[in-house]
C-alpha cells in the first residue's frame, strides 16, 4: 500500500507542473466566407493588369474600288479618253496601277523624241485630270500590286481590275482579246471610235477635199471629220481641191470602213 501511495503522490505532483493547455478561440463561418469573397474580388479587379496581352496584329482592311476604271498606257498616251471623261460620259474612279504609271514615266524619259513627247503630254494628261477633279484618280502603290509581281504589267492590269470588278480601257487589241477571255470588260477606244464614225449608205451626197492619189492613180483620195477615208474615182485631177461626191458602196475593214463614190 505504502508503495501505491507513493506513486499517486507522483502523478499528482507531475500533473501540478504541467502548465494548462488552453482551447484556441473558434471563427464564425460566416466571417471567414466574407473574408473569402472579399479577397477573391480584389484578385479578379487586379488579375488583367497583372497578366500580359499579346497585341493583336490590325488586320488590314481590304482595299475596295467601286465602279473603277483601270486605264493603260496605250489608252493616256492615245489622250482620246480625256475627251470622253470632260464630256461627261465615264462615271466612276480612274485607276492607275504603279506598274502603269512607271511605264509611263520610262516613255517620258525614252531617247525617241516622238515617244518622250507622248509619253510626257500623257503624264500631263493624268495631272490636268486629278487638278479639274472632272473624276477622281486613284494612284495604286505599288504595295497593293505585290501580290502580282512577277507578272507582266498588261497581266497585272487584268488581274487588278478583275478581282477589284473594274472595267479596263485600252488601245491594245492583245491586251483587249486578253481581258475578254479573262471575263473582263475591256473597251477599246479604237473599236469605240469606229462605232461613232458617220454611218454612210449608197446614194450619199458628201463636200470632200481630195488628198493625194489612191492605189490606182486615178483615184483621188479624202478622208471624212472622222477619219473615213473615201476614194473618189477619177479624182486624181483635183488633189488639193474639193468636190461634191455620191457615194457609191461601202466597204468594211478590220481597220474600219472604206467609202468610194464618183464625182457628181
Amino acid at each position: 500500500m505504502e508503495k501505491e501511495e507513493k506513486q499517486a503522490v507522483l502523478v499528482a505532483s507531475l500533473s501540478a507542473d504541467k502548465p494548462e493547455i488552453k482551447k484556441a478561440p473558434g471563427f464564425n463561418p460566416n466571417l471567414i466566407g466574407a473574408i473569402a469573397d472579399e479577397v477573391s474580388r480584389t484578385l479578379m479587379s487586379r488579375l488583367p493588369g497583372m497578366l500580359v496581352h499579346k497585341r493583336r496584329k490590325k488586320k488590314q482592311k481590304k482595299l475596295k474600288i467601286e465602279n473603277g476604271i483601270f486605264l493603260d498606257t496605250s489608252a493616256i498616251i492615245d489622250g482620246r479618253i480625256f475627251d470622253l471623261i470632260y464630256l461627261g460620259l465615264m462615271t466612276g474612279i480612274i485607276v492607275i496601277p504603279a506598274s502603269i504609271l512607271l511605264e509611263l514615266k520610262r516613255i517620258a524619259d525614252s531617247q525617241d523624241t516622238i515617244k518622250r513627247e507622248r509619253g510626257r503630254k500623257g503624264l500631263e494628261a493624268l495631272e490636268k485630270l486629278k487638278k479639274t477633279k472632272k473624276m477622281k484618280v486613284m494612284i495604286l502603290s505599288e504595295h497593293e500590286e505585290k501580290i502580282f509581281n512577277g507578272q507582266q504589267v498588261d497581266e497585272k492590269l487584268i488581274k487588278m481590275s478583275k478581282m477589284h470588278k473594274g472595267k479596263v480601257i485600252t488601245c491594245d487589241y492583245n491586251l483587249e482579246k486578253k481581258a475578254t477571255i479573262e471575263n473582263v470588260t475591256a473597251i477599246n477606244i479604237n473599236a469605240l471610235a469606229n462605232c461613232l464614225k458617220v454611218i454612210a449608205v449608197p446614194g450619199d451626197s458628201m463636200h470632200i477635199k481630195i488628198s493625194h492619189v489612191g492605189k490606182d492613180p486615178s483615184q483621188g483620195v479624202g478622208y471624212l471629220d472622222d477619219g473615213t477615208m473615201l476614194v473618189v474615182e477619177s479624182g486624181s485631177h483635183f488633189i488639193g481641191k474639193e468636190l461634191d461626191v455620191v457615194v457609191a458602196r461601202v466597204i468594211q475593214t478590220a481597220s474600219g470602213k472604206i467609202l468610194f463614190a464618183k464625182k457628181i
